[in-house]
């Protein structure tokens, strides 16, 4: 006798299983909000191309099983945008455990996948702004998150825009260093996830929570994402890190507030890393 193939219900199930392990966040809403939030409805129709080892391979056919496991899935083949790694957003989130009633800012939100499941994990009372700088993929991030009315789509680069109050910044872009106005926009205790990508060689996920003193600084995990536009570009009297500078930086400091010293592992226009720690 065959066996029986599973459902859909059951490989979305399991699907979000693996993401809850993934976040190691103690939630039990996690998993249930990947199982409900349906990745081929953020999708374009299939067969769908997904990335492997720098190539697009194109799914058999339009069964929305192919979408349920680790995988990059294109949203814009030509420009070589995705949508990203399910197992990293999910450490991601797990790493910033999302309350209720908090406000979310995800910048470089794509067609909202992402952004619908962080908008239920601040319900009830929490909001979510996504920024998107691509008008057609904010228009369909648009379209995607009507159903989840604590969620509004901006259309615009959110390296130059001024952001709203957030408790915590979701960045799905690299930036060689966060723009001022992006620390400015954490409330107290607030956290911003970021990819640090300060030479083409370096990327990092690293963790920024505003603290009475300033930004400590925690790096995660290497991360590799584009380059956000409007903040991924060295200027003149940068100073950049090395691989050892990067893992050793534990804060991140205004210049408007304190000149860099010694310790200092990067220096941009407004910001400097350091690796000394913040007092606690």
């Amino acid at each position: 006798m065959a066996p029986r193939r599973a459902s859909l219900a059951e490989i979305r199930g399991f699907y979000a299983r693996q993401l809850a392990s993934a976040s190691q966040l103690n939630d039990p809403r996690l998993a249930r909000i990947f199982e409900l939030v349906p990745r081929e409805a953020f999708l374009p129709p299939g067969p769908w191309k997904i990335l492997v080892a720098e190539r697009y391979l194109e799914t058999p056919s339009a069964d929305p099983a192919y979408l349920y496991q680790n995988t990059l899935v294109a949203l814009d083949a030509d420009r070589g945008i995705n949508n990203g790694e399910p197992f990293l957003h999910a450490s991601w989130i797990g790493a910033v455990a999302p309350q209720p009633g908090e406000t979310i800012t995800h910048i470089g939100a794509g067609t909202g996948y992402y952004s619908a499941i962080l908008s239920m994990l601040v319900l009830p009372g929490g909001h979510l702004n996504a920024f998107e700088i691509h008008e057609e993929l904010a228009e369909a991030a648009r379209r995607n998150l009507v159903p989840f009315e604590n969620a509004s789509v901006i259309a615009g680069n959110a390296a130059l825009l001024a952001l709203p109050p957030s408790d915590l910044i979701y960045v799905n872009a690299g930036v060689i260093a966060p723009p001022k106005q992006w620390l400015v926009a954490l409330r107290p205790g607030g956290r911003m996830i970021f990819p640090w990508r300060p030479s083409p060689a370096i990327g990092l996920a690293a963790i920024v929570t505003r603290v009475a003193v300033g930004f400590q600084f925690k790096p995660l995990m290497p991360a590799w994402f584009m380059p956000c536009v409007g903040a991924s570009d060295s200027a003149d009297g940068d100073v950049s890190p090395d691989h050892v500078g990067v893992w050793r930086t534990r804060s991140l400091r205004l210049k408007s507030e304190q000149a860099p010293n010694e310790s200092a592992t990067a220096i941009y226009e407004y910001v400097w890393f350091s690796a000394e720690p913040l007092p606690s």
